[in-house]
């Protein structure tokens, strides 16, 4: 299952490693980097909307969807730099040395470190509906840390959380399609069966991406932090307004790392580019014309 009109990629990324990616449109390109528990599919209206006028991209990140899914045999293999240099490696492949790139969830992490590793390449960037990972960890806790479960699960060590979650993955990744959504519309029953599809598939991938951000994503995050490293192309960064509720400026975390942000805050839920693709394709044009 693909994005209507676009066409489908397989593409070498690494060794041993090819994503699977949706092509469609011409003209500048940008990427498109899904998040969880989502594949490619989540960009289908925002994609075909940018086509008109761009070459856009969509993958499946390592690990996910259709793409390879490489056993973590160090904590390397599915850090926020290395999937970063997939993303990268694909744009590459498909003949662009100079892309825009934007990511939601998972993939707005996988974009932040491709921003910070890669400023050559990327020349525009969005993120949507996360905080930077150091302050992440930071703004969750006492019971409000509640919502955020599953970043404590699948911290722990290989093993308890790949046995729970592969017990009843579709209740688990069913859960966050409901809870997570405003519009329960916005994702049809063919797509939800996709996404918990391809989410039973990589249980272990899955965790080991979340457990990456708990350890090696943070190392280099503070790497960059304490040498001074800031995101030189512009910033756009669309979230709802879990601040207020959790009792932090988003604006300000955002602005630390952003000295060029435009900082959007929306109504729609977390899924928002299928709950709000006009508003999500709004804010890629108005970042794409900086």
């Amino acid at each position: 299952m693909t994005i209507p009109g676009f066409a489908s990629h397989r593409v070498q990324v690494a060794d041993g490693v090819a994503l699977n990616a949706a092509v469609g449109g011409t003209g500048r390109p940008i990427v498109l980097l899904h998040g969880f528990p989502q594949t490619h599919l989540m960009w289908r209206h925002v994609a075909a909307d940018l086509a008109a006028d761009h070459t856009v991209i969509c993958p499946d990140l390592r690990g996910y969807g259709d793409s390879d899914k490489p056993a973590a045999h160090s904590p390397d293999t599915y850090s926020k730099r290395t999937m970063a240099a997939d993303a990268v490696a694909l744009a590459r492949a498909l003949g662009h040395e100079r892309f825009a790139l934007a990511g939601h969830d998972r993939g707005a992490l996988v974009a932040f470190r491709a921003g910070l590793d890669h400023p050559d390449a990327v020349t525009h960037l969005a993120m949507l509906d996360v905080v930077p990972t150091l302050d992440m960890w930071d703004v969750l806790h006492g019971v409000n840390a509640a919502v955020a479960f599953h970043l404590y699960l699948t911290a722990q060590p290989p093993g308890l959380p790949e046995q729970l979650i592969g017990g009843a993955p579709d209740a688990f990744f069913g859960h966050f399609l409901d809870v997570w959504s405003r519009d329960p519309a916005a994702i049809p029953a063919a797509v939800r069966a996709e996404y918990l599809r391809a989410s039973a598939a990589a249980v272990p991938s899955i965790v080991a991406d979340f457990r990456a951000s708990a350890g090696i994503d943070i190392d280099h995050d503070r790497a960059d932090l304490a040498a001074g490293n800031r995101f030189a192309m512009p910033v756009t960064v669309v979230q709802q307004d879990w601040g207020a509720a959790l009792g932090y400026d988003a604006a300000a975390l955002w602005s630390a790392w952003a000295p060029d942000l435009d900082h959007r805050l929306t109504t729609a839920g977390h899924f928002m580019a299928e709950e709000a693709p006009t508003e999500i394709a709004e804010a890629l044009r108005s970042l794409l014309a900086r």
